[in-house]
């Protein structure tokens, strides 16, 4: 079974509808966020690489017709005019790393309509996460105050698939390391752990646990202390440090209770005790407004590891994204549905300094001052670049970062900045949705006038003839 079925029933559905009726003409869809959620000032994109990869290497095969025909409960001949559908077309899209605002694009799709729409679940469910959790791990980079962010979130994210997302995207935003194994090899960061408490039971000594690991364990190493009493544990691990020699690299880890007043006492102890070296690390339930705390309140901890909460982005674990169709064959096209209304059109973000936005048609003039965030990334179903890298990615969160305003950036009641609108995407909207709506009440006083008559299927080529003739985008 190939990725082309991991895909909601209906995008194959209407796919295979589009393909049978001819509409294969040029559609694009664009992908964005409505509204942010609550405490975040700005998302990060993220999860565009893998989306090309997909894109590139996307085709329905004989196998995946016999599977799409048993999930519909149809005969394989009704679903191949699906079998050897590829996705040929273009995107447009806010590289990995930038930060976006509300109602911009991340990504725009053109290619013909049956390809256009059955890649829609696979980039929804990939852009969505991975910015969410990119999103979550750049605030705890922020709350950190420079201080080390390491990811602890593997074993609490929502399967496999998503942990190793979650370490690339913290990989992105700046996290000095993983304790994902596999995703330390892939994105080459650093590989980061320690020991479980169920170690220190098994040996029944505290003591006897921490020598054991330090003779195991080559170089610096950092020993829980929290098993059975903390300040004791700390004790006990300076003691052992001390005996073995060792300092340098070192630490002790706090795991549960009041870590800011344990890190406190904790780093007496060390201090007294001729290691001052040795690092303090926290975990347990962190996220960036625990991390905020811990920082304002002087704690003296020098790593911060993130799992559960960070991983899953607990507080906001998804986006109110949308992809949806805005131009097809060149006229423009939009949703009138309450709250959910879209703008038509392709578009770009027009991006001055300190991320003075303003969302505009994709073929209008770049004033000067303004750059087009959105970049051509793939034509004609290939990548028309080499795969980017995060570490790329991460200088251009850091330079994003950098020109937000400072009230985005807080951690508790951030203030995002709000993208403004060309006039020429107003004037179309505008003259769309007045369209739209006399149509509407059009169709409306036809229904009450005839309330029982049946309904006429007309053909293609009568349904083309009947296309809304508003208008293309830009033009005036």
């Amino acid at each position: 079974m190939s990725h082309a079925t991991t895909t909601d029933l209906y995008e194959a559905t209407m796919a295979l509808s589009y393909l049978r009726e001819g509409m294969t003409r040029q559609a694009t869809f664009s992908l964005f966020v409505r509204d942010l959620p609550r405490d975040r000032g700005f998302l990060v994109s993220a999860g565009l690489e893998p989306v090309l990869g997909f894109l590139a290497d996307f085709e329905v095969t004989e196998q995946d017709a016999r599977d799409f025909a048993s999930a519909l409960g149809r005969s394989e001949q009704d679903v191949q005019a699906l079998v050897g559908l590829r996705f040929d077309g273009e995107v447009r899209a806010v590289p990995e790393g930038r930060i976006v605002l509300a109602g911009e694009p991340l990504l725009e799709v053109t290619a013909p309509l049956p390809q256009a729409q059955i890649v829609e679940t696979w980039l929804l469910s990939q852009i969505s996460h991975q910015t969410a959790v990119a999103s979550k791990a750049a605030r705890c980079v922020l709350a950190a105050a420079d201080h080390p962010v390491i990811d602890f979130s593997l074993r609490r994210s929502h399967g496999p698939e998503a942990g190793m997302q979650a370490a690339r995207v913290g990989t992105m935003v700046g996290f000095a390391g993983t304790s994902n194994v596999a995703a330390a090899l892939r994105w080459r960061t650093r590989a980061s752990g320690t020991m479980a408490h169920s170690y220190i039971e098994a040996f029944g000594d505290e003591e006897a646990a921490f020598l054991a690991f330090a003779r195991s364990t080559p170089g610096p190493v950092t020993l829980l202390v929290d098993t059975y009493d903390t300040v004791n544990g700390v004790m006990t691990a300076a003691r052992v440090l001390n005996t073995l020699q060792l300092g340098t690299g070192c630490a002790v880890r706090l795991d549960s209770g009041d870590l800011g007043a344990l890190a406190r006492e904790a780093r007496g102890v060390l201090d007294r005790s001729g290691l001052p070296e040795v690092a303090v690390i926290a975990s347990g339930g962190l996220d960036e407004y625990r991390i905020n705390s811990l920082v304002r309140s002087g704690a003296p901890i020098d790593v911060y590891a993130v799992g559960t909460k960070v991983g899953t982005s607990s507080d906001a674990p998804y986006l109110d994204s949308a992809y949806k169709l805005v131009e097809y064959d060149g006229m423009p096209v939009m949703k009138l549905s309450a709250a959910k209304i879209t703008a038509p059109g392709r578009k770009q973000i027009l991006r001055a300094d300190g991320l003075d936005d303003v969302i505009a048609l994709a073929d209008e003039e770049v004033p000067d001052g303004r750059e087009q965030v959105l970049r051509k990334v793939m034509s004609a179903g290939r990548r028309i670049a080499e795969p980017d890298t995060l570490a790329a990615a991460h200088q251009r969160f850091l330079k994003d970062l950098a020109a937000l305003p400072r009230d985005a950036c807080t951690i508790e009641g951030p203030t995002p900045p709000l993208p403004a609108t060309s006039a020429q995407l107003r004037e179309l909207t505008s003259g769309l949705r007045s369209h739209l709506e006399r149509e509407t009440e059009q169709r409306r006083a036809r229904n009450a006038r005839k309330p029982h008559t049946t309904v006429s299927h007309p053909s293609p080529a009568a349904a083309e003839a009947d296309r809304i003739p508003y208008g293309r985008p830009g033009r005036r």
